[in-house]
């Protein structure tokens, strides 16, 4: 269990293996009255016996660390110590695979190009407790939920991470509540005709065979949606 902090801030422990870069970001973290690094390491080695000293509420990860992968650091942390927030920084979304980040129980992300008002956002979101997504991440994190999804054949929506039209949409809408192609024509106006053929895309796009899939991904639709909305995504 926790001991009871008397500091008011937000405690901090960075991981970077760069002295430079690690100075300087506690240097500018340290002059934020409401945050303070309260450790800096160069990497994982006794790291869990650093974190159980000084209790961070959020640890900072750099994304490339020489010694070891960032993400087996995260799952260690979430192993040992639960309660405690990620974030982590300089994520390159062509050449990670962010999703396994947030199984792995990540809070946050950070790009390399990030400005301080939103790097200070980010950390204090996620001590908030709510999750941040910088928006130019939302694509590669989805492609890569799609792809999981695919692959595992896992039942999870594909229909929110995938480019579909508005008439898709409606018609998804309408195959999951039963309805056939001729009454789908009927409610759109259009022909049977027509209405099969946006079935036959959206299966296509979505990487399914059956209409009776559609209908499943589609009720997961407002659990999705729900997710979302928990997400704070910074522009």
């Amino acid at each position: 269990m926790r001991s009871t902090k008397k500091t008011s801030k937000i405690t901090i422990v960075l991981v970077e293996d760069n002295q430079l870069l690690r100075e300087g970001i506690t240097a500018l973290i340290n002059k934020q009255p409401d945050m303070q690094v309260v450790a800096g390491v160069e990497n994982a080695e006794n790291l869990v016996e650093i974190i159980s000293k000084h209790e961070p509420d959020i640890t900072l990860i750099y994304m490339v660390l020489k010694s070891t992968t960032s993400l087996d650091v995260v799952k260690t942390i979430k192993d040992k110590f639960e309660e405690i927030k990620i974030i982590v920084m300089d994520l390159i979304p062509l050449q990670n695979n962010i999703y396994e980040f947030v199984q792995a129980g990540v809070s946050g992300f950070t790009v390399k190009d990030v400005n301080t008002t939103d790097f200070f956002e980010t950390i204090n979101l996620v001590h908030e407790g709510k999750k941040v997504l910088p928006a130019s991440l939302i694509d590669p994190l989805f492609d890569q939920i799609v792809k999981t999804a695919i692959d595992h054949d896992k039942p999870l929506l594909l229909i929110e991470t995938v480019q579909m039209s508005k008439r898709e949409r409606e018609v998804i809408k309408y195959i999951a509540e039963g309805c056939t192609n001729k009454e789908i024509a009927q409610k759109l106006h259009l022909s049977p005709y027509t209405i099969k053929s946006h079935v036959h895309n959206i299966l296509d796009k979505l990487k399914l065979r059956t209409r009776i899939q559609i209908a499943n991904y589609a009720h997961k639709e407002e659990a999705f949606k729900k997710a979302i909305e928990d997400t704070s995504l910074l522009d």
